[in-house]
């Protein structure tokens, strides 16, 4: 498997980078968008066309994580026909907010599926599982597992620290944590911080760590250039030995490889 950041800014753009979208690339070629926030749609022309999308997965419905869906199922709609051979875009997601579900389904562009949060949801050539996080709106976490390679990954979608999150972490090759918030504001209702994130792949054995959803802007007190590094060395001095990284625009990882 192959990941692929597109935007990775928590809650809003910044200096012309989006929010929280991912590609996941199979072995095989299958194109799974994760999460589709603002400039998705731009990111994504950089690496495919969008029109080679197999699917996408969706985390939950706030802005920074949909914010591009539309003008995607607008690509799908409106893209020249003689161009392309038309298809129905899978997208799935949770239907516990049948406003937001309903609206994933355009007639002959886009067809939304719930996916099953107590099972196993087969997604190409993906097995993946859920569990909800800790968030104001409800969330799933994914952990991903491509059967063909046996690699996983799992992606915490936004989410506090809860007793059962490292157990589902367990064994990843490779952990994308929301880290939005600075040691010393743990047990957040929304966000994990450095330390939590930090300890948690330490306690799900996890190979590499890559933080996301991380803050546009530094805290009083931290200097704008060095607030993603100290974010990155606060989570590291928790995660020992295991590698921590930081996403950024169109930077990808071998999963296999990690």
């Amino acid at each position: 498997m192959k990941l692929t950041t597109l935007g990775c800014w928590g809650a809003y753009p910044f200096k012309d980078e989006g929010t929280t979208s991912y590609l996941l690339t199979g072995h095989d070629g299958f194109q799974l968008l994760i999460d589709c926030g603002s400039r998705a749609v731009n990111e994504l022309e950089k690496e495919i066309s969008p029109l080679d999308l197999d699917a996408v997965l969706i985390s939950h419905y706030h802005p920074d994580h949909v914010a591009d869906l539309g003008v995607l199922r607008h690509y799908f709609q409106l893209y020249p026909k003689h161009l392309w051979e038309p298809k129905v875009l899978p997208i799935y997601a949770h239907d516990e907010d049948a406003t937001e579900f309903a609206k994933l389904t355009l007639d002959g562009v886009s067809k939304g599926y719930a996916y099953d949060v107590t099972g196993t949801e087969q997604i190409g050539p993906f097995a993946i599982t859920f569990i909800k996080t800790v968030h104001p709106v409800i969330c799933y976490a994914f952990k991903i597992v491509e059967q063909a390679t046996g690699q996983v990954f799992v992606f915490t979608a936004d989410t506090g620290y809860f007793e059962g999150l490292s157990d589902f972490v367990s064994g990843a090759d490779l952990l994308l944590a929301d880290v939005y918030l600075y040691e010393g504001n743990e047990n957040h209702i929304a966000h994990l911080t450095t330390k939590e994130a930090g300890l948690l792949a330490v306690e799900a054995g996890v190979k590499k760590l890559v933080l996301t959803h991380m803050p546009p802007l530094s805290p009083e007190g931290v200097d704008p250039e060095r607030h993603l590094e100290i974010l990155r060395e606060q989570t590291q001095k928790y995660a020992g030995v295991i590698p921590v990284e930081l996403a950024s625009p169109h930077k990808s990882w071998d999963i296999g490889g990690c």
